[in-house]
């Protein structure tokens, strides 16, 4: 911009100098070359008052002109150091607004576009931040509703019933599910701390099945169902407990609302994966919606992110949750077997 301010002003006195000057350069040339003109009579002749009051008048109005020039000159180029200055401005109040979306300034001046394009990248990462923070929020919010579900349904048993073993066994899972919930909220608290580089745990996939037939169980013998457990045993999947209770409890939760009859759970191995599908006795998935299960906000009711958000965990822990057949629906996570297994 200095430069650009320096070759303005210098162009501005550049042609008032040059409107001012060429005209008594060519009537001086003209009056030395040819012996003729305003200015050879005015000097061979002596000049009377009316030739001095016009020569001044000639040089008045060149001055005038020239000045005139240079502040044409002038307005216009701080007309265009001036306009790209005032969207720049305007671009970064909105900014401060909350406007994530700011296009970059393309003025041709160096400093300024410099300027314009830190503040579209400001914008892009506040774009980022605000949509990780309404994904974290939504997703926070799904985690901690199945398991705070199912320990209102075991708080509920103990309040309706007399039989102390029957308290004693229901307190006890009120407490392991206490236990997930806290662990489910440390999860999502360190989320934005993780980098992917995280060493790899293992963990044994018939408990994690059998603590989520517990949990589940009053849910589905409300609504006259089961959940039935079959496949093979000892198997032992490279996950985190918590996310690799929150996907399956995201598809019983889904089988839940959405499925019919039994739901079976199968686990087996699949050459170097351990997969395990989750199916119940339902009509399935709609042709419309299952191309798209996967994305948020889609969905026959509810909020939409139980399915999307169960993919990222899978996909977080090295694992693929997938839909294998819509009718009757048939979902199946797919994980990496531990070598300790």
């Amino acid at each position: 911009m200095r430069h650009q301010l320096i070759r303005s002003t210098a162009a501005a006195v550049a042609i008032a100098v040059l409107i001012t000057m060429l005209p008594v350069a060519a009537a001086v040339w003209r009056a030395a070359a040819t012996g003729h003109g305003i200015v050879a009579d005015w000097i061979s002749q002596g000049a009377t008052a009316g030739q001095s009051l016009q020569l001044a008048g000639i040089l008045v109005a060149l001055a005038v002109v020239a000045l005139a020039a240079g502040v044409l000159v002038a307005a216009r180029q701080a007309n265009r150091l001036v306009l790209p200055v005032t969207e720049l401005a305007d671009r970064a109040e909105r900014l401060g607004a909350g406007e994530s979306r700011i296009k970059p300034l393309h003025s041709g001046i160096a400093e300024l576009d410099q300027v314009s394009q830190v503040l579209a990248r400001s914008a892009q990462s506040l774009t980022r931040t605000m949509a990780a923070e309404r994904d974290f929020a939504s997703d926070a919010s799904h985690q901690l509703r199945t398991p705070l579900t199912a320990l209102l349904m075991r708080l509920e048993e103990i309040a309706v019933t007399d039989d102390l073993e029957v308290v004693q066994e229901e307190a006890g899972i009120a407490i392991a599910q206490v236990e997930r919930l806290t662990r489910v909220v440390d999860d999502l608290m360190s989320r934005t701390r993780r980098r992917g580089d995280e060493p790899k745990v293992t963990v044994s996939l018939d408990s994690v099945i059998a603590a989520l037939q517990r949990e589940w169980q009053p849910a589905f013998e409300q609504a006259r169902r089961s959940v039935r457990v079959h496949g093979e045993r000892g198997l032992v999947v490279q996950a985190t407990p918590v996310a690799l209770s929150q996907v399956l409890s995201t598809l019983l939760e889904n089988s839940l609302a959405h499925g019919r009859g039994t739901v079976d759970v199968h686990a087996r191995r699949s050459g170097p994966s351990v997969v395990v599908e989750v199916s119940d006795q339902g009509e399935g998935v709609p042709a419309s919606i299952a191309p798209h299960i996967f994305e948020r906000s889609v969905t026959t009711s509810g909020t939409g992110l139980g399915l999307a958000l169960a993919r990222d965990l899978a996909e977080s822990n090295g694992g693929r949750l997938e839909l294998v057949q819509a009718r009757p629906a048939i979902f199946a996570l797919f994980l990496s077997e531990s070598d300790a297994a």
